[in-house]
């Protein structure tokens, strides 16, 4: 049985809530949240949840905890930057885990960003806080939700900046990623991936942007020599249709607004959110704090509950890989 660690994120959001939901009887898994067990016991008493907490190693059926504390006092839907660095703490703690063998993947709860930037701690977002701690380069989210799977070449910059971050050797290395990805955690021996273009109908031919031309063209020609099975780059406002996505085992988009809003569409509070890249198995909600709902209970656990069957599903196949390599 896996082992999983799931950390509860931002404090004054709903990863207490969402992690009150969980019932250990419904995952084929071992499961241990990280978090401050006062935080955690009062929440689910404010919705009326009644899970069992005990300490990590207890040995019982109840929800083990690793016990960090708080470093101010918390109330829901009011975040505050003296918590940023506890936050954080529940991120290293259970991506040390997982290094150190200790767990098999962790499941992460929603943080916000702008609280810990605010506390003066430069952080962009879940992908590239993790890929640092394991030294890992360059990471590559993926989000499912069902069949679709759409890969991102750039994630959390700004607009303005993205064209100037789509390089020959970032394809190369994100679809290289992605590809070897998609066959050691999701079990596809021959991963088909389609690739977006960046301008509106990928530059018509140059006279919309250059993009495709100079720089992602070639490096799809480049990949496709190496056996890697790619195809586009196409528009992006076809290529999320029916017909297109029904020979694609996953969509490469350029950046992170191009291809998020039609994967939420499909699959809003049952996507998941996935790290790939890292020596670890790493999957979150696909949504953030909300909040406004945080000790309302009215925010839905759904995702959670994805995060955590897709992680089992992927230490499974993650094993079975190594065991046929």
């Amino acid at each position: 049985m896996p082992e999983l660690v799931v950390t509860s994120g931002e404090p004054a959001g709903i990863g207490p809530d969402i992690v009150a939901c969980i019932d250990p009887a419904r995952f084929d898994a071992r499961l241990i949240v990280v978090g401050d067990r006062d935080l955690l016991e009062a929440r689910a008493s404010q919705l009326g949840k009644k899970p069992r907490y005990v300490d990590y190693g207890a040995g019982d059926d109840g929800v083990e905890v690793i016990h960090e504390p708080l470093a101010a006092p918390c109330r829901p839907g009011e975040p505050d930057p003296a918590n940023a660095r506890y936050v954080l703490r529940l991120l290293e703690r259970a991506c040390r885990g997982c290094l150190d063998g200790e767990f098999d993947a962790m499941v992460t709860a929603p943080v916000q960003k702008d609280v810990i930037n605010r506390a003066g701690i430069a952080f962009s977002g879940h992908t590239e806080f993790l890929a640092d701690l394991c030294d890992a380069g360059l990471p590559v989210m993926l989000l499912t939700a069902g069949e679709l799977r759409v890969a991102l070449v750039t994630t959390h910059l700004a607009l303005r900046d993205v064209p100037d971050a789509i390089t020959d050797d970032r394809i190369r290395r994100i679809a290289t990623t992605l590809e070897a990805g998609l066959r050691e955690r999701f079990g596809l021996p021959a991963p088909r991936i389609k690739v977006c273009g960046l301008n509106p109908h990928a530059g018509e031919a140059g006279y919309l942007g250059r993009e495709e031309i100079d720089v992602i063209i070639p490096a799809l020609d480049a990949l496709r020599a190496r056996g890697i099975d790619l195809d586009g780059p196409y528009p992006a406002d076809t290529l999320f249709t029916e017909g297109q996505l029904a020979d694609a085992d996953a969509v490469l988009a350029m950046y992170h607004d191009q291809g998020l809003p039609v994967l939420k569409y499909k699959g809003f509070h049952q996507a998941v959110n996935t790290t790939l890249g890292l020596p670890i198995v790493r999957t979150s909600v696909d949504h953030g704090t909300a909040l406004a709902l945080a000790g309302s209970g009215r925010a839905a656990p759904d995702s959670l509950f994805a995060a955590i069957d897709s992680a089992i599903f992927q230490v499974a196949n993650r094993l079975r890989h190594g065991a046929d390599a």
